[in-house]
């Protein structure tokens, strides 16, 4: 059975377990990091000698980092799914997962969110997050301009694309922040709504990040 250490209100541990919701496959989460701990043990070290989470472990196999795993996930149970049998339309989800993480978590994850979730109001740059904010919604214009003439990132069907890029948006439209006419992402999002993968795994309070 699949082992995946990581908490549930971490947006990256989301994407994989996501994607094993998507899939279908039995599996086990075991809470650590953040106030679980347990990521210095000898144990986890060695299946992650970085000590972070998402890590997974499979058939003796141990995967970390995020995407690794959703692509190691899709390529080895979601050929023709989450894994696009045309290597075009293949590439075309792998750009937007490396767009997810070159561009938009730096702006929005670790700009907006931990600005404004992750920082006491009293420690709080407002111009740094008013500045992430408008940047994020800049980027997202390009994903929107993207959706234009099709529902998913890779095309007509949903891939491993959504996965990385689309965990983060329950957080973007549940937050009190400016954010531009995108009438293709907010379609997309609702699309990804109607998933109960995406409902049970990503669709997760953070109130409990918060800090006061």
């Amino acid at each position: 059975m699949i082992k995946i250490w990581g908490r549930r209100t971490s947006v990256n541990v989301q994407k994989v377990m996501w994607a094993v919701g998507e899939l279908g496959l039995p599996h086990e989460r075991i809470d650590a990091g953040g106030k679980f701990g347990g990521l210095d043990t000898p144990e986890f070290g060695r299946l992650n000698p970085n000590r972070l989470v998402p890590t997974l472990e499979d058939d003796g196999v141990a995967v970390w980092e995020s995407h690794a795993i959703l692509r190691y996930l899709a390529a080895k149970y979601g050929e023709g799914t989450l894994w696009a049998a045309d290597p075009a339309e293949r590439s075309l989800a792998d750009r937007w997962m490396e767009w997810t993480v070159s561009a938009f978590q730096p702006a929005f994850t670790y700009g907006v969110f931990v600005g404004l979730v992750r920082t006491p109001p009293q420690q709080q740059d407002r111009t740094a997050i008013a500045r992430d904010v408008t940047a994020t919604g800049a980027l997202l214009k390009i994903l929107d301009n993207h959706l234009s003439d099709h529902p998913f990132v890779a095309g007509a069907a949903l891939t491993m694309g959504d996965i990385a890029t689309g965990a983060q948006l329950y957080r973007y439209f549940t937050l009190e922040i400016e954010r531009p006419e995108l009438p293709n992402v907010e379609a997309w999002y609702e699309r990804l709504k109607e998933r109960p993968a995406f409902r049970e795994h990503v669709m997760v309070p953070y109130d409990e990040l918060r800090i006061r």
